[in-house]
């Protein structure tokens, strides 16, 4: 397996960091975070190489690291720093690679750039996670409604949370994205669970 992949979500604090940890730790993947906001009290980076199981080397430096949690825009002007667009074109790995963007699909980039524009540029398969939770139904399509209208390639998506069947098949039918699975809540959440329950409900072969 040799492709990449780009793991992006509804919105912040959903769980794409957990699914991209996944993912990267089932593909044997190199993973990287462009754009990191907040460095307290861990990183995404950090996290995912405690819950992947990956080898420190495949977890590669991001491109930018602000001290705020927000959005990357308003992080990078607090800490004075101009993003520059091409210092976040994907890296050059062997073997499979997890990209990770930060919040949502249209969070800014910089003030005239969002992370669905980053992403077309790209022309790289994303992968869309959303919660099982009230609300996803609307959040989920007008993301995937943006992706598509900038021509962003959709893998299809995964959901994060309690089963939720209808809202599932629901959004699934209606934009006709493939659903790749569901990554239930964990607990505990650790490198040995994560992997247990990514085998348990997704397919290999949905992402070869």
């Amino acid at each position: 397996m040799t492709r990449t992949f780009v793991v992006t979500g509804t919105d912040t604090g959903i769980g794409k960091t957990v699914f991209s940890a996944a993912l990267a730790g089932a593909l044997d993947a190199s993973y990287w975070k462009p754009i990191q906001s907040g460095l307290t009290p861990e990183t995404d980076s950090a996290r995912v190489e405690s819950l992947s199981g990956l080898a420190t080397h495949k977890i590669l430096p991001e491109a930018y690291r602000f001290k705020a949690a927000l959005s990357p825009h308003r992080a990078a002007e607090l800490d004075d720093i101009k993003i520059d667009a091409a210092k976040i074109n994907p890296p050059n790995v062997e073997g499979p690679l997890i990209i990770e963007g930060a919040g949502g699909v249209m969070v800014p980039v910089k003030r005239e750039m969002l992370f669905a524009d980053v992403f077309a540029r790209w022309e790289l398969p994303v992968i869309l996670c959303a919660r099982t939770a009230l609300g996803t139904i609307n959040h989920s399509l007008l993301s995937l409604e943006a992706l598509r209208s900038r021509d962003v390639p959709v893998l299809g998506i995964a959901f994060i949370g309690d089963e939720n069947a209808d809202s599932e098949q629901t959004i699934c039918s209606i934009a006709n994205v493939m659903r790749l699975g569901r990554l239930p809540y964990l607990d505990p959440l650790n490198a040995q669970s994560l992997r247990a329950a990514f085998s348990a409900n997704f397919r290999l072969e949905d992402f070869a």
